[in-house]
């Protein structure tokens, strides 16, 4: 198998999707994706958390049919929304994806990833559109005992810290409306399950590549918390590709629904540390210190996700490998600093993504 499968321009013209999160990372890059394959995008997010900020530097509010801001913590708002959208498939990346701001607002985090992907998929009752739902959620979802075991979608879901015990709660909450609700209104709903994303235009707080992208453009060595930590890492364009086409799949056969694992093949899982001096290699004067870790709340120091399910039932596989998705995420930051156009630069990813064999 020689990647995933590329989604269908045929298929997303002129569906009506309803993209929560839009004004995140992935949610801006999937936004900028969606609106090239002509769909009709409602974008539904609060503000943009971050400057700068992918959204903004990208004018995604001006490639979106609506662009909505709006609290999926507030039910009424969220129902309103989703009723005017009439949307026939919903995108799900509304959520609030740090582990340790986790830590820092356990209840804000169990609000926003619990209640609202509950009010979102409660707001689709009724909604006679609506075909498709892919809640997306973390690898961070499984019970994690730490050892050398990729996790199945089948293993147990769990959560030591708030972030991943929010994101497992979801995953058992949209089962619910699935079998209780959806299933019998003609609605395929999946869950996906991706492993750490890295790419351009990725801001956020305490994640390895935007602080390492922070200090060096600043001439200061980036500080690693925990170089021995291995996680299943991928380029952003690989879970976005996955999620459309698991979209397509289950818009033609909704038997399919369920939960999904996207991500690199479990060997292929690779330390902080690795990715770090990869990184370190494709951007001039990096420097990198190391942190006495021994102060910092709980993360998992072992993680790899078993992706066998979704390249058997849905073609999904890895296009570019770890060095390239470094290399691609660096050279992107580089041109941007250097005055490219954001949007540009994703685009001219996403088409260097679908080329490649």
């Amino acid at each position: 198998m020689t990647g995933t499968l590329q989604p269908t321009p045929d298929f997303w013209r002129g569906k009506r999707v309803l993209l929560t999160g839009h004004t995140g990372f992935k949610g801006s890059w999937l936004a900028l994706w969606l609106s090239r394959l002509g769909s009709h995008v409602t974008g539904l997010a609060l503000p943009p958390a971050s400057e700068p900020n992918l959204y903004t530097l990208a004018r995604v509010g001006d490639v979106v049919s609506a662009d909505r801001m709006c609290d999926v913590r507030d039910a009424p708002a969220v129902a309103a929304q989703v009723q005017a959208a009439r949307p026939q498939i919903v995108l799900h990346l509304a959520a609030q994806a740090l582990v340790r701001a986790g830590y820092a607002d356990p209840l804000g985090t169990h609000a926003t990833n619990i209640m609202g992907t509950a009010h979102v998929l409660d707001a689709l009752r009724g909604q006679t559109d609506a075909r498709v739902v892919v809640v997306v959620t973390t690898d961070k979802v499984y019970r994690n005992r730490e050892w050398a075991y990729p996790y199945r979608e089948d293993d147990p879901l769990g959560g030591h810290d708030p972030y991943s015990a929010s994101k497992a709660a979801a995953e058992i909450v949209t089962a619910s409306y699935r079998d209780a609700f959806l299933a019998a209104q003609g609605v395929a709903v999946a869950t996906a399950r991706a492993g750490n994303v890295i790419g351009g235009g990725d801001w956020a707080a305490d994640r390895l590549l935007p602080d390492a992208v922070r200090a060096w453009s600043a001439g200061q060595p980036v500080h690693i918390r925990r170089p021995g930590a291995t996680r299943p890492w991928q380029h952003v364009i690989e879970p976005l590709a996955a999620y459309l086409c698991l979209a397509e799949r289950l818009w033609a056969e909704p038997a399919r629904a369920g939960a999904y694992n996207f991500g690199p093949l479990p060997h292929e899982a690779a330390t902080v540390g690795n990715v770090i001096k990869m990184a370190g290699c494709a951007y001039p004067g990096s420097e990198v210190g190391y942190e006495n870790h021994s102060e910092w709340p709980h993360e998992a120091g072992w993680l790899a996700l078993e992706t066998a399910h979704a390249r058997q039932a849905l073609g999904v596989a890895p296009r570019w490998g770890l060095n390239t998705a470094v290399e691609r995420t660096m050279a992107w930051y580089r041109a941007q600093h250097g005055g490219a156009d954001a949007r540009a630069l994703c685009f001219a990813d996403i088409d260097a993504w679908g080329a490649a064999e």
